[in-house]
């Protein structure tokens, strides 16, 4: 076990162990957290899952941890790390079952005194436009072709149905589609998973939200991302649904072979994984990006089903309506791009599992009006809790390959949650909060309870304060569709 004195200090919010820890490691761990969070997540096995991860074939700089660190499947959910592109390997737990599961943020020019008294039909309308729930099945019949087409193409496929527009494509991450996607690389059983649920929330710690613009820290920026304070905006987080859990459980049955094919020795057998180079490595990336773009096409087609259904509540009662892209960005994802590490530009694959890309002022790679701004960082909290928008850094793409916090993290699993907490209960207590709640079932609105998750307001304060992202403005809840 690792105790806190195994720790160097590095500052306030950044945290070391080092190299010489473990003979196997071939990186430190740079964990950045305060130190009670730090302390807090010695409880569970995240901080082993990352020094394990160390021992990667071909892994650079430093894997490197957030402040919503929790245990995961193999990697820690907010882990980090990077591996040489020519050299080291490609690991589906550093990348996670929910394949990009990642947020979007849609704003408006609604200011929430003009619709308060329509907030609840606004959530009864979008939990209706919007099917949820394990398993559910969306309004979109696809046949095989078309499915191909979106897993290759991604949201370019919205575009082309009418589900789109040029600028949602245009902020989203990728423009919404991962170049190198191969639907042939899914196996039957993941297409089959993947053809009924496009345009579905899903379960679990899927929602969507809508949200009051409480309090805006940058005013330039803000402006710039479109976000005013004191409108609402909707959030939705979900991801690639059966297809994506499919490709992750495919890969990580046929690694457990791939290891001894090529000699690689890792200390815990969730950590498979194959050569960058090699073709399993790449018949896994290939099929990896057909679930991250049918992710953005799924979130692209929830985001048109939420529009429709403010039209439905708000058209010819509300000025101004409409609800505007501000961003959509992965949380689950493993991304080729180019880094500074130890001085030199090297060419390596980023595993971000459970955290989010944030490119700072001048990268490549976003949209040129983010360019002096670095790109939006959305970062949801809980029901009943914050969530935040902030900006890449200049700092965060230098000491965290351009890595974020991609939430508040959990403290409490679910089975736990759902002993200590009666979802009834919890669901009246919101209300009185003034928090409406659409949910399918009791016992999973339990599981999200804002006390099993850490304080994200927490959370951004050490991003901020490493300097990894920089605060912009602060949501607040005013009514949460669940699966």
């Amino acid at each position: 076990m690792v105790a806190l004195t195994d720790f160097t200090k590095v500052s306030d919010y950044e945290w070391e162990i080092p190299r010489s820890f473990r003979s196997d490691m071939r990186v430190p761990v740079r964990i950045f957290s305060t130190r009670k969070m730090l302390e807090q997540s010695l409880s569970d096995l995240s901080v082993e899952q990352a020094i394990n991860a160390t021992t990667l074939p071909g892994v650079v700089g430093s894997v490197l941890v957030m402040p919503d660190m929790h245990q995961g499947y193999g990697f820690p959910i907010g882990g980090v790390a990077a591996t040489d592109f020519s050299t080291g390997v490609i690991s589906p737990g550093g990348i996670g079952y929910d394949i990009n599961c990642g947020v979007r943020l849609l704003a408006s020019q609604i200011p929430y005194e003009n619709v308060k008294d329509q907030i609840h039909s606004l959530v009864i309308a979008l939990d209706q436009h919007c099917p949820s729930g394990v398993g559910s099945e969306g309004g979109i019949h696809l046949t095989l072709k078309e499915l191909e087409d979106i897993c290759e193409n991604g949201s370019q496929w919205a575009l082309k149905k009418g589900y789109a527009t040029k600028q949602d494509v245009r902020r989203t991450e990728e423009n919404g589609c991962i170049p190198g996607a191969n639907a042939k690389k899914l196996s039957e059983k993941a297409k089959k998973r993947g053809l009924p649920q496009l345009g579905t929330l899903g379960s679990g710690n899927h929602f969507i939200e809508i949200d009051l613009i409480e309090q805006v820290f940058d005013e330039a920026t803000a402006e710039i991302f479109g976000l005013q304070q004191g409108n609402i905006a909707v959030m939705i987080h979900c991801g690639s649904r059966g297809l994506g859990h499919q490709v992750c459980s495919d890969t990580v049955q046929s690694f457990q072979k791939t290891i001894h094919k090529y000699g690689i020795k890792i200390p815990d057998r969730e950590l498979v994984c194959a050569p960058l180079n090699s073709p399993e490595g790449l018949d896994y990336l290939a099929a990896m990006r057909a679930a991250a773009n049918y992710a953005f096409c799924n979130r692209q087609v929830l985001a048109h089903l939420a529009r429709k259904a403010f039209e439905q509540v708000l058209a010819g009662k509300v000025k101004n309506w409409q609800l505007y892209q501000v961003y959509d960005i992965a949380h689950n994802i493993g991304k080729i791009e180019d880094h500074l590490v130890d001085g030199v530009l090297r060419k390596v694959c980023v595993h971000r599992k459970g955290a989010t890309r944030a490119f700072g002022p001048g990268s490549s790679g976003i949209p040129d009006e983010f360019s002096k701004t670095g790109q939006p960082v959305l970062v949801p909290g809980s029901m009943g809790t914050s969530s935040w928008v902030l900006a890449g850094t200049k700092t965060g793409m230098e000491r965290s390959f351009g890595s974020s916090c991609h939430g508040a993290g959990r403290v409490m699993s679910r089975q736990k949650a759902k002993k200590t907490i009666r979802g009834d209960q919890l669901k009246i207590d919101l209300e009185k909060m003034g928090i409406y709640i659409q949910a399918g079932s009791m016992s999973g609105l339990a599981e999200e309870a804002p006390g099993a998750y850490k304080d994200v307001d927490q959370v951004i304060e050490a991003v901020n304060g490493a300097g990894l992202a920089r605060k912009i403005a602060r949501l607040v809840p005013l009514a949460v569709v669940k699966g």
